[in-house]
């Protein structure tokens, strides 16, 4: 969304095909698949950018995707070359967790420019990163740097600050495998309320993150 608040041309495809949130958060989950005159899949679009996710395919939102890998990974090819994204600046592309097919197709399938690592600051899922971190050095993706979620809670009536998850688990991460730290992003009601309601906080001008 702040990609193109800055004028850039943007795509998000959301290949998390088990847990296909985007259309919830992006206020697009009521939309379905059109086709345009040259059979091609016409993308949801809101905040300015073009949208394209299995959840838009599903008749009810609670409808689960039983799929084989083979059968999911067919699904996102299909994504990737029958849609009319037109011309873009930045495909951003979401990836569900883990080291398994989905990654491994998304790095043979297409010139990925970086990966951008999410985690929380406790350790099981820095394991998790940490796993994901060699799978892309081996398969030689580049690594843009890692941002750590819901990295700490501040209490809206006392302003003390807690580190529910742990403290320093990004910052240790890209210190030990010589990536960018990206920053840290608060764990926050409004976040999640305004997530939850289908308008990203960053898509509201007076927002502003309180560290």
């Amino acid at each position: 969304v702040t990609l193109a608040q800055k004028g850039y041309r943007v795509g998000l495809l959301d290949a998390d095909v088990y847990g296909p949130d985007i259309p919830r958060m992006l206020g697009v989950h009521h939309e379905k698949l059109t086709w345009n005159d040259d059979n091609k899949i016409v993308p949801s679009e809101n905040f300015g950018i073009k949208i394209m996710s299995v959840g838009l395919t599903t008749p009810r939102e609670d409808t689960p995707l039983v799929w084989r890998s083979s059968v999911a990974v067919s699904a996102l090819i299909q994504f990737l070359e029958d849609v009319a994204w037109g011309e873009l600046d930045f495909m951003v592309i979401d990836m569900p967790p883990g080291t398994g097919d989905v990654q491994l197709t998304m790095a043979q399938e297409l010139p990925l420019t970086c990966g951008v690592l999410v985690t929380t600051p406790q350790q099981v899922a820095l394991g998790d990163v940490s796993r994901a971190i060699m799978m892309f050095k081996d398969i030689g993706v580049p690594i843009g740097g890692i941002v750590e979620n819901m990295s700490f809670f501040i209490a809206p009536d006392t302003g003390k600050h807690y580190d529910i998850f742990g403290q320093g688990g990004a910052q240790t991460l890209s210190v030990r495998y010589d990536i960018p730290f990206l920053g840290a992003i608060p764990l926050e009601v409004e976040i999640r309320e305004q997530s939850d309601v289908g308008h990203p906080p960053v898509a509201s001008s007076n927002y502003v993150i309180k560290v």
